[in-house]
């Protein structure tokens, strides 16, 4: 019995150890490997669903259509029978409301935009492209992998900065430091100083896992205000 209880402990603790030695880049391929195994990311073309629940409000149901190489996207939202539909191919878009497709006047009427169809494609390819999409250029790892504990769990922690022209905000990711999945991120806005505002920003918490198409996806993002700990909502993936 002792000599299992020494074996355990050795075992926790190389574990421990070689967690506390990992470089920051070493850490993000352990993530990507964990999410990505075979390295599907890059041609990834699959269809999926994400289902937003928030307080007071009825369910959002969102097909989400991605093809990498092709650079396509669309999304079609369905809230209360309203469906809407945003489609990116390359740099043409197209907006529908129901079955019917939007001018440029109808869409303005309809608070829809290209605009917002290239945010939600940006939205979606980088929030379920993630731990991957953290390799994208403009992407700033900081070199030092910090040790956190968070909500009573402890994890090993990457901190994102962004290129002006990618975005301002400071992303923290949190990984399980035996599995290396990715469970909690966390991002702050930044002053025009690029100081950042602790009262600020949310945080994400990411439970079990959906496997669509070779990728390892986070399948439910329960999302909370930093500041108090508000609960904003939950998305939840499914084929």
């Amino acid at each position: 019995m002792r000599f299992i209880i020494l074996f355990l402990f050795a075992s926790s603790f190389s574990i421990g150890l070689s967690s506390q030695n990992l470089k920051a880049n070493e850490l993000l391929e352990k993530a990507i490997t964990y999410h990505d195994p075979s390295g599907y990311w890059n041609t990834f073309s699959g269809t999926f669903k994400v289902t937003m629940t928030t307080p007071n409000q009825s369910p959002r149901v969102s097909a989400i259509t991605l093809k990498i190489p092709s650079e396509f996207f669309s999304v079609t939202a369905v809230r209360d029978t309203i469906s809407q539909t945003y489609t990116m191919n390359k740099n043409d878009c197209s907006l529908f409301y129901g079955e019917t497709q939007l001018n440029e006047a109808s869409a303005k009427e309809k608070n829809m935009s290209c605009e917002r169809a290239n945010m939600y494609k940006n939205y979606y390819t980088y929030l379920y492209g993630l731990p991957m999409k953290l390799k994208d250029n403009g992407t700033n790892i900081d070199p030092n992998v910090e040790r956190k504990t968070f909500k009573g769990k402890d994890y090993l922690v990457l901190k994102a900065t962004y290129d002006a022209e990618v975005g301002s905000d400071v992303w923290y990711f949190y990984f399980n430091p035996k599995t290396y999945a990715m469970e909690v991120y966390q991002f702050y806005k930044t002053d025009e100083n690029g100081k950042v505002n602790p009262d600020s920003g949310e945080y994400i918490l990411l439970t079990e896992d959906e496997t669509i198409n070779g990728i390892i996806m986070p399948k439910i993002r329960a999302w909370y205000y930093n500041k108090d700990d508000k609960y904003l909502g939950t998305d939840t993936l499914g084929k």
